[in-house]
């Protein structure tokens, strides 16, 4: 049987002799269930810190369940997404005499 062509399948840390875990087409990582027992605090701390999006249950080599944050995802920020919709005036403080005295006095 010829091996399919892939991803270089990754191993959890700290699992010493275990077989390596696959990397789904999607990016999960793909663990068998003996393994996703005996390092499932590992797996969701890796959830829990971002390190892994989701990793992928297998049953004798077939995907049966997913391991996922319920937070969702956020979106990476956009900087300068709101630009040229505000003016900012040139001194904030300006309006406002007392709070530009206080930061005038120091």
């Amino acid at each position: 049987m010829s091996r399919q062509s892939g991803p270089e399948p990754t191993t959890i840390p700290g699992s010493a002799g275990s077989r390596p875990a696959r990397t789904e087409p999607t990016g999960a990582r793909t663990v068998n269930m003996l393994e996703a027992k005996t390092q499932l605090s590992r797996l969701v701390e890796a959830i829990e810190l971002g390190e892994e999006r989701e990793v992928v249950i297998a049953r004798n080599g077939r995907p049966v369940a997913r391991l996922t944050s319920l937070q969702p995802q956020r979106r990476p920020r956009r900087p300068g997404v709101a630009k040229g919709r505000f003016v900012a005036p040139d001194s904030i403080d300006g309006a406002n005499a007392h709070l530009a005295d206080l930061f005038e006095r120091g």
